[in-house]
């Protein structure tokens, strides 16, 4: 593999260039090399090929974005430098192969809706503020006429059109005044030079329709509906105005099916329960009818994935897929052939390839290449060389021998269930059981970890650390049953199944029974004091953060941004009622057994968190202090719901570091 020498005026060869060439590392790598930002990001292809966008980091920390020629990588033009003041690009999409569009986010606010949206020419020139992110912006007007024609923050990208316009499809978001949060939405056409906006289609809408399915055309085809526990989706034909239901469920316990998206050929494709798992399957508008059989399932996981579609012929070419990793299944017998080059040039990652919109003409392929221990490579591919050009790491500083090695397994809990588990083991294989970490990931309701690069896990393998990361009930991504036998779990058969995990990891001879922590963050916090509460002979220490306290405070608080309808249903049927449930939160609930943790405990909190306000620290730091001497209380005031800030993270991972050195690895 090649790597071009470029950007070296603006300094950012660094992060432009593989691991492979770099000095070799020192044995322990810095903190900041796992946790400050990635050095390239958001690459994506012109529509033809021609041209690849990425942001890179400058060497004062800052962002570019930049627009280089594929044919040539040295042609490069900076598009630009730090967009909004206190912002990142957090999103680059192609509008066609002369223009594209970038979003903005202010890292100052926790607040989600703070997004701006630009579009520029790929040399920089024309470049307009689409949307302003700020709320106290508001379109200037002369009479009737506004002078301004960028929109307001009600308003956000949804995707690009796909018909070689300057036009994008935007999303305007019409906020309930109950609990001050996005109630329905409508989709609009906005060119992006005129900035003229139009309908994105003509008539009414379904009542606090949301989730919205364009077609091929770029036609708003399907939308999802949530209305007091029910999940309702429903479909328009293209000469229609009228929408038509197409399902309606109790959510979670009696939805049939979930629309996912449309090919080329304007087929609908549905996720069903098949065997226990989703699998995709064709649904058929006209007849309202599923197929008798999934064309895509994935034994032992749910079906998740999306599809790579040529958009100038309308084939579907394949699928990108997620098991236990990342895979590509691809139907276009030219694509699986330079699949198949590409892995046995690159034996050692996993090769998620991607073409342009325009696959049948591009030159090159992209190539997110990552394995365990290799953080995120980006590669172009050359069609008619077969050439691999580096184009950059996310993380250049970081050996694949600093860091331990990622395996997936499963365990039995103790009342039977089989739960998937990630393990990582130390850097170097040290030999016998070692200091562990069960590692809790948040949602609940979400999938934890894959077979990839996980910054948290190699961190902490490089420290000597054995890495435990279970899938516990309740995840999804692994069947019905796995989800639905962790609804109204917490503290219960959900937290069993971490002490479980700690177990099971000392019998394989990985984990030192005297020597393990829990970890996590949101709920994976709540795991964190539960656990060292519930099970202080098996947990020596914890270190959580956003994490949940009080069960009941998640139901009653006024900061938090979970919506009414949530709360009044889903989490209901998820977490537990307050009224039937109430002998349970207490008992499952930290603040109200504070006095029982005497585990050293380092907690953080963000002072802007609306998910989980930081009452919930509050509350917990004063309870557990009072009985406690070995806690410790971090408070990061410009930071929501986890840290966006290299500052606070870098701060944040070296006090991990300290706290688990003594509390855990130096343990007597």
């Amino acid at each position: 593999m090649r790597f071009p020498a470029i950007l070296r005026q603006l300094g950012l060869l660094a992060a432009l260039l593989s691991p492979a060439i770099h000095a070799a590392p020192p044995a322990l790598p810095d903190v900041a090399n796992f946790f400050k930002a990635d050095e390239i990001s958001h690459v994506a292809l012109s529509p033809k090929g021609a041209y690849i966008a990425s942001t890179v980091r400058l060497p004062d920390g800052t962002q570019a974005l930049v627009v280089r020629e594929t044919a040539d990588l040295t042609q490069f033009k900076v598009i630009t430098r730090n967009a909004v003041e206190h912002a990142e690009i957090v999103s680059v999409h192609w509008i066609n192969e002369q223009r594209l569009g970038f979003t903005v986010k202010n890292m100052q606010i926790e607040f989600d809706g703070n997004w701006d949206e630009f579009a520029a020419d790929r040399d920089g020139e024309h470049r307009v503020h689409l949307i302003a992110g700020n709320w106290d912006y508001r379109q200037e007007s002369l009479g009737s006429r506004n002078t301004s024609r960028t929109l307001t923050a009600e308003y956000g990208f949804y995707d690009t059109a796909h018909d070689g316009s300057d036009d994008i499809l935007v999303e305007k978001h019409i906020w309930n005044s109950t609990d001050l949060l996005p109630d329905h939405s409508r989709l609009y056409r906005l060119n992006t030079r005129t900035q003229i906006l139009r309908k994105a289609f003509e008539g009414n809408q379904p009542e606090a329709a949301e989730h919205w399915i364009t077609d091929s055309k770029d036609a708003p085809r399907v939308v999802s509906s949530t209305i007091k526990g029910r999940c309702i989706s429903y479909f328009r034909n293209p000469e229609d105005t009228e929408w038509k239901e197409l399902s309606n469920g109790v959510c979670y316990t009696d939805q049939r099916f979930q629309p996912l998206f449309f090919d080329g050929a304007n087929t609908l494709f549905v996720r069903a329960t098949y065997n226990d798992y989703g699998a995709l399957f064709r649904y058929d508008l006209k007849a309202k009818q599923m197929g008798a059989e999934p064309i895509v399932e994935t034994p032992g996981f749910d079906f998740t994935g999306a599809p790579e579609i040529d958009r100038a012929t309308g084939r579907l070419l394949g699928f990108q897929l997620h098991t236990d990793a990342a895979t590509t299944v691809w139907l276009d017998p030219k694509l699986k052939a330079e699949q198949a080059k590409i892995d046995a040039a690159l034996p050692s990652t996993i090769n998620s390839v991607s073409c342009a919109q325009d696959c049948s003409a591009s030159p090159v392929l992209l190539i997110a290449a990552v394995s365990d221990r290799q953080p995120l490579q980006y590669i172009l591919y050359n069609r008619a060389s077969g050439a691999l050009i580096g184009l950059g790491s996310t993380r250049a500083n970081i050996a694949m021998t600093q860091v331990g090695a990622r395996s997936f397994h499963h365990y039995q809990a103790r009342d039977g269930h089989r739960i998937p588990v990630y393990v990582t083991l130390p850097a170097g294989k040290p030999a016998g059981p070692q200091p562990a970490i069960v590692l809790v990931h948040g949602g609940p309701q979400m999938r934890g970890s894959s077979w990839e690069w996980d910054s948290q896990a190699a961190f902490l393998s490089s420290r000597g650390y054995v890495v435990i990361q279970p899938e516990f009930r309740g995840s999804i991504g692994f069947g019905a049953q796995h989800f639905q036998a962790g609804w109204r779990q917490w503290g219960l058969s959900m937290q069993d199944d971490l002490t479980d995990a700690a177990r099971w990891a000392v019998k394989q001879g990985w984990a030192d029974s005297r020597r393990i922590a829990l970890m996590g963050a949101s709920y994976g916090g709540y795991a964190t004091l539960m656990g060292l509460i519930k099970e202080p002979q098996v947990f020596r220490c914890g270190v959580e953060w956003a994490g949940v306290t009080d069960i009941n405070l998640m139901f009653s608080s006024t900061e938090s941004d979970m919506s009414q309808d949530w709360l009044g249903y889903g989490a209901r049927t998820l977490i537990g009622d307050p009224e039937q449930d109430a002998e349970q939160f207490r008992a499952t609930s930290p603040l109200l057994r504070a006095a029982e943790l005497k585990q050293p405990l380092l907690m953080a909190h963000g002072a802007r968190d609306r998910r989980v306000p930081l009452e919930h620290a509050r509350k917990f730091a004063n309870a557990v202090k009072a009985g406690n001497a070995n806690v410790s209380y971090l408070i990061y005031d410009n930071e929501g719901h986890g840290w966006l800030h290299d500052d606070n993270n870098i701060d944040f991972w070296s006090k991990v570091e300290s706290f688990l050195d003594k509390n855990l690895k130096h343990a007597n």
